[in-house]
């Protein structure tokens, strides 16, 4: 097996793991109580409708959105089933820009921890939004090299969901911080090294997405 081959299995299986994990953390919710989970702790906010609708939007799309942006990196889907391609990354861009960022955004004034872990969540929520904006606009333009680059930005954005809950789970075995300063590390964390990693493949692999 092509080792190129073996890395696009590792990848899809990586992420239908996670996106089936995705699922079962949103399965509580559907039953719209509002004492499961995460929400207790949102307990002194949960009266605010906009907040409960942006949670609700959020998290109904986030499986999806995790599938879609790794569809978009398959070969198999780039070369041969362009039409899915296009679709999908459609779907994908719609999501991000007028559901899941708009109501990322809205939850990142509100989330736990002080203004340090704040800012970040709004930082990432913009970024989100501007880098996907991008994508779809070079793509339009048939920059599709622009279009990768910031197709991997957004996507490396979009995978914070899972580091979050990955540094969230590690993390506290290994620092003494206090809570405050740990959320807000672990803030920082689930998207800062996921964008410099997204730098860094775009840089191993810009001969690549030049010739295709």
């Amino acid at each position: 097996m092509k080792l190129k081959n073996l890395g696009t299995i590792t990848w899809v299986a990586a992420i239908l793991y996670f996106s089936a994990l995705m699922a079962l953390i949103t399965l509580p919710y559907l039953s719209f109580q509002l004492n499961v989970d995460f929400l207790v702790t949102k307990q002194r906010i949960i009266h605010l409708k906009h907040w409960r609708y942006a949670f609700y939007l959020h998290i109904l799309t986030s499986t999806f959105v995790l599938l879609a942006g790794a569809i978009q990196f398959v070969d198999y889907f780039i070369k041969k089933k362009k039409g899915i391609h296009r679709f999908v990354g459609k779907t994908y861009v719609f999501i991000v820009l007028f559901i899941s960022g708009p109501a990322a955004l809205v939850m990142s004034f509100y989330a736990n921890g002080d203004w340090t872990a704040k800012t970040s969540f709004v930082i990432l929520s913009l970024l989100w939004i501007v880098f996907t904006g991008l994508s779809f606009i070079y793509a339009l333009r048939k920059d599709f090299v622009k279009h990768r680059k910031f197709m991997i930005r957004s996507y490396a954005l979009t995978l914070s969901a899972i580091t979050l809950r990955i540094y969230a789970f590690i993390l506290p075995h290994f620092t003494h911080m206090e809570a405050k300063a740990e959320y807000a590390l672990i803030a920082w964390a689930s998207w800062t090294i996921n964008l410099l990693a997204a730098e860094l493949i775009i840089y191993l692999t810009r001969k690549r997405l030049v010739i295709s």
